[in-house]
């Protein structure tokens, strides 16, 4: 297979970064994988470093020559001002250490929180939808922002071309993801399952009932290549969504029906998981004994409090994908399908019973 470039995929572990380095393997790239602690991903290199540490960045990519860039990573802190100044040393900490001469491209992958504003401020921009990538930012500090302008100064300077990617809250299959809402879902689920308790909705009716769309993380991988290696797709943001919309009413009932579940009826109040799950410590290490299931700790496969964000939003959140498909994008995935192909993936290693 000829070799299409050697690519650096920040952040190897997570939802985005772990099926993205899958994916240009498979696709023919030579891959290093960077992330705190080391990718086990077959065909893989795996590169450790924390960007947070200058010179252990610096040590960690000595010498390495790459063609592109993939980053798909951040760092949460306790405030949107302290996320802004993590996450913009994280990447001008890669790109001062990296070796310049034969990078040709950089992609960032950040999302809807675009048009929304950030955790602090969620839901502050009330951007009409569908989300274009036209619009203006929202004000106030935001993570997403401080990315795209260490990105867009880089390039400048050193000559590259680059992307921005935009996903809607992405599924996936990963371990030990802070923002994983298809594997939060099957947990929750299972639980539901062994406990008798109705799958009940936890967030706002307002999400409920209206259009929503979601990603296939395989999606934003084919993306992620098609633009960084089509040059009328250079220095252009995307939004990234499977090309279907759906409302959680149904979703939620053929989620339900997957895992043979009472589907109660959304509550007038959100019933957040972190809430719902506060017992889940102790409940899921029962069920992974009965089960045998291969990971007991369950706050290493669910992350409750994105999902309560995503799923207790007061907006509609539709992302335009017209612009990608202009430019000659068309891969599309049914969001149904991407959760049950989830699922049985997750119950044939023994995730989930």
């Amino acid at each position: 297979m000829m070799r299409k470039g050697t690519a650096l995929v920040v952040g190897a572990t997570g939802i985005t970064g772990g099926n993205l380095a899958t994916y240009l393997t498979a696709s023919g790239w030579t891959v290093y994988g960077l992330s705190r602690r080391a990718t086990e991903q077959t065909g893989v290199i795996p590169v450790s470093a924390d960007l947070l540490d200058e010179a252990a960045a610096a040590e960690a990519l000595a010498g390495l020559s790459v063609t592109h860039v993939f980053y798909c990573t951040w760092v949460g802190r306790d405030s949107e001002k302290a996320n802004v100044e993590a996450n913009s040393a994280m990447m001008r900490n890669l790109f001062a250490a990296l070796d310049k001469e034969n990078l040709q491209h950089a992609s960032l992958v950040t999302g809807t929180k675009q048009y929304l504003g950030s955790f602090e401020a969620y839901g502050s921009g009330r951007i009409e939808t569908p989300f274009r990538e036209s619009e203006p930012r929202v004000p106030g500090d935001n993570f997403y922002y401080a990315l795209e302008d260490v990105l867009f100064e880089a390039s400048e300077r050193h000559g590259f071309a680059w992307n921005v990617h935009r996903p809607h809250t992405v599924i996936g299959y990963a371990r030990g993801n802070a923002m994983n809402m298809g594997v939060t879902l099957a947990v929750y689920a299972s639980i539901c399952k062994e406990t008798g308790q109705p799958f009940v909705f936890p967030g706002s009716t307002v999400q409920w009932n209206a259009l929503t769309d979601m990603t296939d993380a395989l999606v934003l991988a084919r993306q992620m290549e098609w633009a960084a290696t089509t040059p009328g797709a250079a220095n252009q943001a995307f939004n990234t969504v499977n090309g279907d919309v759906f409302r959680w009413r149904r979703m939620w009932r053929e989620i339900g029906e997957y895992f043979g579940l009472e589907v109660a009826d959304c509550p007038e109040t959100p019933q957040p998981l972190e809430s719902q799950m506060a017992d889940a410590d102790s409940t899921w290490r029962a069920i992974a004994e009965k089960h045998e299931l291969v990971e007991p700790d369950v706050s290493k496969l669910a992350s409750w409090w994105h999902t309560d964000a995503d799923l207790g939003r007061d907006q509609e959140c539709v992302n335009d994908t017209t612009k990608c498909r202009d430019f000659g994008f068309d891969h599309f995935r049914e969001t149904r399908g991407a959760f049950l192909d989830l699922f049985e993936r997750l119950r044939a290693e023994r995730i989930i019973p």
